[in-house]
């Protein structure tokens, strides 16, 4: 309705909100603990981060996703307990092992948690130190990575998409520091535009063949359309370096004109979405999101006469509600 349909904003925030009352999410905030947890007794982190993909946190990226009105009491009630529970002396958050070993932040974990934390608008000032932890672990290269403290110097799509999608969702809400926060994201554009999304910068190679297949809910890893989506949610010009990429997609699609779930990543799930091998209702909206997003640049070039590469920049029209039923 938001993306592809053009709908009135009141229609939209009359569907919006069936998010919490109807369908995958009411069921997943049905069976939220009274505390604010989910799987609170399943792991020794008391359910924050793992078990996957039943935790606090990946229950929360899925109603994220889902478009959840971010004003929904249950989620900011765990907002309160992400926060309140995972955050460490350098600022980033992380829960388990990882917290108790090193009391330090993990990249991927804070740029997840990050993104939560900024979509259910969770007003804190805390928010501003998770920010400057990320800032802080860009490597050189643009991108991040969470293996940095274990001595990797080259950063991981992984880790960068998780990163990139939490600064976005933070300059958003907490609109702080935001000329770092954008020269950040700029940054990180540019370490995904060097490897084309999913080449190695040195030979051209895919760097592993998962990264071409498209997997809704992505939980923290990366592939070539929720590289994408990241694009088009931010709304960057038109960059050839993209172009690969968006090949991807057209060869994904079906003769019916939409995209199956590809793939799944193994672990706990409350219930099954979609399943792998048929159409998949969340990987063509997406797909759709971005061809639309893609073609809309293309077009407006081709109509100004621009024969010059764009360089990807920071827009200040993303939406702050993405995700569309």
């Amino acid at each position: 309705m938001q993306d592809l349909t053009g709908a009135a904003k009141a229609a939209i925030g009359r569907e919006r909100r069936k998010t919490a009352r109807e369908g995958w999410g009411a069921r997943l905030l049905a069976i939220q603990e009274s505390d604010g947890r989910w799987a609170a007794g399943q792991s020794s982190d008391s359910g924050l981060y793992s078990p996957k993909w039943i935790s606090t946190t990946y229950t929360m990226l899925t109603l994220r996703d889902f478009g959840l009105p971010p004003e929904n009491r249950q989620a900011r009630k765990a907002c309160g307990l992400l926060l309140d529970q995972g955050l460490q002396r350098d600022g980033g958050l992380s829960y388990g092992a990882w917290a108790q070993w090193t009391h330090s932040g993990e990249t991927c974990v804070s740029g997840m948690v990050l993104s939560v934390l900024s979509y259910f608008q969770h007003d804190d000032a805390r928010l501003e130190a998770v920010a400057r932890h990320l800032l802080d672990e860009q490597m050189p290269d643009g991108g991040w990575n969470c293996r940095r403290p274990q001595g990797a110097t080259h950063s991981s799509v992984h880790t960068t998409i998780s990163a990139l999608e939490g600064l976005r969702y933070y300059e958003l809400w907490r609109g702080c520091d935001v000329g770092m926060v954008r020269a950040a994201q700029e940054r990180g554009r540019e370490f995904l535009l060097a490897h084309r999304l999913f080449r190695s910068h040195r030979t051209g190679e895919v760097i592993k063949p998962e990264f071409l297949r498209f997997t809704f809910p992505p939980r923290w890893h990366y592939d070539v359309l929720r590289g994408l989506a990241y694009f088009q949610a931010v709304d960057t010009p038109r960059d050839p370096r993209l172009e690969d990429a968006i090949g991807v997609v057209r060869r994904h699609r079906r003769a019916d004109g939409r995209w199956d779930l590809q793939n799944r990543y193994r672990g706990k799930t409350y219930f099954e979405m979609e399943r792998v091998g048929v159409p998949s209702r969340w990987n063509t909206l997406r797909a759709l999101r971005v061809l639309k997003w893609w073609e809309r640049a293309v077009n407006s070039r081709q109509s100004t006469g621009a024969d010059k590469p764009a360089q990807a920049g920071p827009s200040d029209r993303a939406s702050l509600l993405p995700s569309v039923r």
